[in-house]
């Protein structure tokens, strides 16, 4: 005699009303924990910011507030380090994006064709950005040194004097754009070669066929296919040009940017401001001035590249 399990009682079908329900909510059920985290660690701190920005809060006695209004803001407008920090991050952030993206455009380009050892070649592109920003800055500093630097040993070689990249103004920034280059430059080639992979072959074949050299296919076919990559590109370039703080910070180990603020960005200001004189209201009006400052950018950005779309497209 053999015995046999008992049958598992068969659920009934959901009713239609229930199931209708289910499929207009289930969307909302399953993107409701990324805005859950973004509510609690995205949006909260951006709005607490901008109501800690109205007072005057010192970091030693973070409970008493004093209403301010918008004194935060109208101090930092008659504060020279504001508008040297400003400078110096406009300057640092097209010192360092303008090459980094061209560079970036040659290697995508030079890595597209079937070259020997190009999947070792697109791995060592993303070294750089995955080496610490501690490590890199250190190391950087070394061979940017004024009396044993590797920099200044190469340049003399060739008649030139030792530069004092920590102390000089241009220098010290051209040193920190070297820095945000290397890192950068690998990560954003490996973004445009995957645009360039994307842009059909027929495009190509077609220009040849009519006689194009690779040079004219290069701004013919891959450029305007690249548009959208670009545009991309340079608003995230620009929101990290604007966000700058790891390597003027580590590049001499001063929040001040150097003994005359000569290379201090908007961050380092944010922080020297903050944890160094202890004005938590005035930093919090700083990263909301920065906040402002990064949408009007990416705006900016945004808007020329639709009015060039239009026009071309009008032709």
């Amino acid at each position: 005699m053999t015995l046999t399990a008992p049958a598992k009682p068969i659920s009934p079908p959901r009713p239609p009303a229930v199931r209708r329900a289910w499929q207009k909510v289930s969307p909302y059920a399953y993107i409701a924990p990324f805005f859950t985290l973004f509510a609690a660690f995205g949006l909260f701190p951006l709005i607490y910011t901008a109501f800690v920005s109205l007072y005057r809060v010192e970091l030693q006695t973070p409970g008493d507030m004093e209403w301010r209004g918008l004194d935060n803001y109208t101090a930092l407008l008659g504060d020279e380090f504001f508008w040297t920090s400003l400078r110096n991050t406009f300057t640092i952030g097209v010192l360092s994006t303008v090459p980094q993206l061209v560079m970036a455009l040659g290697l995508a380009h030079l890595l597209n064709y079937r070259l020997r050892g190009r999947t070792f070649m697109r791995t060592a592109m993303l070294l750089p950005y995955a080496t610490s920003v501690a490590a890199a800055t250190l190391v950087f500093a070394q061979l940017f040194g004024r009396d044993f630097g590797l920099i200044n040993y190469v340049i003399g070689l060739v008649g030139i004097d030792p530069i004092d990249w920590q102390t000089g103004t241009v220098a010290s920034q051209i040193a920190v754009s070297t820095i945000v280059i290397w890192r950068w430059t690998g990560y954003n080639a490996l973004i445009y070669l995957a645009g360039m992979q994307s842009i059909p072959n027929e495009l190509y074949e077609a220009a040849e066929m009519d006689g194009a050299s690779r040079w004219r296919q290069f701004f013919h076919v891959t450029l305007p296919g690249l548009r959208p990559t670009i545009v991309f590109t340079v608003i995230v370039s620009t929101i990290g040009a604007t966000q700058l703080f790891g390597e003027p910070l580590l590049f001499e180990g001063s929040i001040s940017g150097g003994i005359s603020h000569q290379y201090q960005t908007l961050g380092l200001y944010m922080y020297e401001q903050g944890w160094g004189f202890f004005h938590l209201g005035r930093a919090a009006a700083i990263a909301w001035v920065m906040f402002l400052l990064i949408l009007v950018l990416v705006g900016v950005n945004a808007l020329i590249a639709r009015r060039r779309s239009r026009k071309e497209a009008g032709r």
